[in-house]
C-alpha cells in the first residue's frame, strides 16, 4: 500500500490564494471589473467561493490584493533581469523595452479596470489610492535603478518620471487596437532623449 504525501496545510492555503490572485488579475483584464466577481475568480482558480472569501473577505480585497501581489512579482523579475542589461544607449532602449511591454499586458489592463471602477466606487477608493500609490513608487524605483542612474541629479527625477507616464499613455492607446508599431517609434524617439537627458 503507498502512502498518500499530502502538501503542509500552510503550503496548499499558500497555493490557492495565489490561484485566486492570478485569476483575478486574468479576470479583471478579460472581463472588467462589472464581470469579476468572486465567484467567477473562485471558479476560473478551481476553488470554491467559500474558500476565496475565506482568503478575501470583499470583492475589493480580492482584487486590491491581487493587483499589489502581480505588481510586486512583475517588479521582483525585473529586477533580476536588470543586472543582465547593456550599457549605454543600449541599456535605455532596453529598460523602455520592458516598461512598454509592462505598460500593455495583463498587470496594466486588470489595474487599469481596478483604478477606473474606484472613479466612482468610494469604498474601492480607499483601497486603490494606497495601492496606486505602491506600484508608483516602485515602478519608479525600479525604471532608476534598471537606467542605472541616481535621481538627485537635475531633472534625472521629471525625465524617468515622464517615462512612465509616456508608457502608461501608450499603453492606453493599446487598449483598442493594436498599437505596437507607432509605440515602438515613439519609445525609440523617447530613447534618443531620456538617453541625453540622464547620461
Amino acid at each position: 500500500m503507498t502512502e498518500v504525501v499530502r502538501a503542509p496545510k500552510q503550503d496548499r492555503s499558500r497555493a490557492t490564494r495565489q490561484r485566486l490572485l492570478e485569476a483575478a488579475i486574468d479576470c479583471l483584464g478579460e472581463v472588467g471589473w462589472s464581470g469579476s466577481t468572486v465567484a467567477v475568480v473562485a471558479e476560473r482558480a478551481g476553488v470554491s467561493r467559500g474558500a476565496a472569501q475565506h482568503h478575501f473577505p470583499t470583492r475589493e480585497d480580492l482584487f486590491t490584493a491581487a493587483v499589489h501581489y502581480v505588481a510586486d512579482e512583475r517588479t521582483a523579475a525585473l529586477r533580476t533581469q536588470a543586472a543582465a542589461l547593456p550599457p549605454g544607449r543600449a541599456r535605455t532602449d532596453r529598460v523602455l523595452a520592458v516598461i512598454g511591454e509592462l505598460y500593455t499586458g495583463p498587470l496594466f489592463r486588470a489595474a487599469l479596470q481596478l483604478w477606473v471602477a474606484a472613479a466612482a466606487d468610494p469604498q474601492l477608493r480607499a483601497q486603490v489610492m494606497p495601492l496606486e500609490a505602491h506600484v508608483g513608487r516602485a515602478a519608479h524605483r525600479l525604471t532608476l535603478d534598471a537606467l542605472g542612474v541616481d535621481e538627485s541629479r537635475p531633472g534625472v527625477r521629471e525625465a524617468v518620471q515622464a517615462t512612465l507616464d509616456l508608457a502608461r499613455g501608450l499603453g492606453l492607446a493599446n487598449l483598442l487596437t493594436d498599437d505596437s508599431r507607432r509605440r515602438a517609434r515613439v519609445l525609440d524617439e523617447w530613447g534618443r532623449l531620456l538617453d541625453a537627458a540622464i547620461r
